[in-house]
């Protein structure tokens, strides 16, 4: 007879939940990093307004649902329960293929976290306010930030979800459940809990983002995954249980049932790498690994777009994770479809010199030499550029395209390694994230408001000391 004597606790677990609950962040970097993450994660909300298909997503679950001290939602009227309101704001940041990115095995966007804790703080604010007690600083959510970048990175860099089939906003989950649930009032007992939920929860799988699946399913997945685990927190905050082995219970364990018996493996201690090498997605919107494949593109635009009809093939070379995501022919079926196809974001500068959000539209889609120049394209892999991916010393995310014409002649080989997201081009990336801010906010705010939410985000000092609520009622808009 089996004894039923409780399990120690899993010791990974007890890692992330003394991490969220202890760890103080000292380094300067880290600050002005998610600082920057911020104004980006909120200029691609504010893009993805302009778009019916995401905002009829939007608002309560109810319609006419009134919530006491709700949420806040930027750049809409709605004021929702904590959970609805993670869902609204991480599927706002998500929408377009625009908000910051991780990389390794299982590549992720800790901004789905990032947006969801601000309107959950805000949520905490008005509450704390009801009470008489003082509302929380954009300190705190900039803090817990951090932390959920560095969790959410951290288990996606040697962790292949991917390929095991799930989908990669199991970190999101992850990293939500345990930042919101700090962020809630939970101790770290009830932070243990509310993970151990999250790891034994049902996962997504990546059906929706995959071949001849995807859909914008893919657009909104982190903001399921990001509601989740507000939700679980809550749950903990009540009392609710954990479940001491929950990674590593055999049989019946998240390592035996889905890794394979194998345990996670982590790259480095907790602290703030992630956020402080953190990629950001400009100029332009399409999943991370096609960046430099964009950019090369917009490079040859010049050369190539006055003898379009002369081009007889355009080889591109890629690495192993951008082939095994983005590599796809044949027809396009939908924008989400669009922004994961290799072929589509080369095609498109090549072409027209840009790649703007409304490229991946069905209208814009329909210009027959899209399609036409993709057919004529020729993907392989460069070993060089899967090693510089995989290697923590260089990350790279390299492409190069060359063009060949009717009469024999041909580009040079264009090659771009480092995106301008990366940060080796902190210099020429950290502009583009201001100029997205700035273009979100005139496609959603009068100047007078617009005015006031920049001096609001003008420096993270101005940022830190500022109260979340008060942040959260000038980005109102009725």
């Amino acid at each position: 007879m089996k004894s039923n004597g409780r399990p120690t606790p899993d010791t990974a677990i007890v890692e992330m939940a003394d991490y969220v609950d202890g760890y103080q962040v000292k380094s300067t970097r880290a600050l002005h990093a998610v600082y920057h993450c911020l104004v980006d994660s909120l200029g691609c909300a504010f893009m993805a307004l302009a778009y019916p298909e995401c905002t009829k997503l939007l608002g309560p679950v109810v319609p006419g649902t009134i919530v006491p001290n709700g949420a806040r939602v930027p750049g809409t009227p709605y004021v929702l329960d904590p959970v609805q309101a993670a869902f609204n704001m991480a599927t706002l940041v998500r929408w377009l293929e625009f908000n910051d990115a991780t990389w390794g095995e299982t590549v992720s966007h800790p901004s789905d976290t990032l947006m969801a804790l601000l309107v959950v703080a805000d949520w905490c604010s008005r509450n704390r306010i009801a009470r008489g007690k003082a509302p929380l600083l954009m300190s705190e959510v900039l803090e817990l930030g951090i932390k959920a970048y560095e969790l959410q990175g951290q288990l996606g860099i040697l962790n292949p979800f991917r390929r095991l089939g799930l989908d990669h906003t199991i970190v999101v989950k992850i990293a939500s459940t345990a930042t919101m649930a700090k962020l809630v009032g939970c101790t770290r007992d009830e932070i243990f809990n509310a993970l151990s939920n999250a790891w034994i929860d049902g996962h997504a799988l990546a059906t929706f983002r995959s071949e001849f699946n995807t859909g914008s399913r893919k657009s909104w997945a982190g903001g399921d995954a990001a509601a989740r685990g507000v939700w679980l927190a809550l749950l903990a905050l009540k009392g609710e249980m954990g479940y001491p082995s929950a990674l590593t219970a055999k049989t019946w364990g998240f390592y035996d049932v889905l890794l394979k018996g194998k345990e996670l493996q982590l790259q480095r201690p907790y602290g703030t790498h992630i956020v402080e090498n953190i990629l950001f997605k400009v100029p332009s919107p399409t999943a991370f690994h096609a960046q430099t494949a964009v950019e090369a593109g917009i490079r040859l635009h010049p050369l190539v777009k006055d003898h379009l009809n002369e081009i007889t093939k355009v080889e591109i070379w890629s690495h192993a994770s951008s082939l095994m995501i983005l590599n796809k022919a044949g027809p396009l079926h939908n924008p989400a479809d669009r922004d994961h196809c290799l072929q589509y974001t080369v095609a498109v500068p090549l072409i027209f010199g840009h790649l703007a959000p409304e490229d991946y539209e069905n209208d814009f889609a329909a210009d027959p030499r899209i399609d036409e120049l993709r057919a004529k394209m020729v993907v392989m892999e460069d070993p060089s550029y899967t090693r510089g991916y995989k290697d923590p010393e260089i990350r790279s995310n390299a492409h190069a395209v060359r063009v060949h014409f009717r009469d024999g002649t041909s580009t040079e080989r264009t090659e771009v390694v480092y995106p301008y997201g990366h940060p080796t081009r902190r210099d020429v990336g950290i502009p583009f994230v201001f100029d997205k801010f700035n273009k979100g906010l005139a496609e959603v705010f009068s100047e007078k408001q617009r005015k006031a939410i920049q001096h609001a985000l003008d420096g993270v000092e101005r940022l830190m000391a500022t109260p979340v609520n008060e942040l959260m009622d000038l980005m109102v808009r009725s």
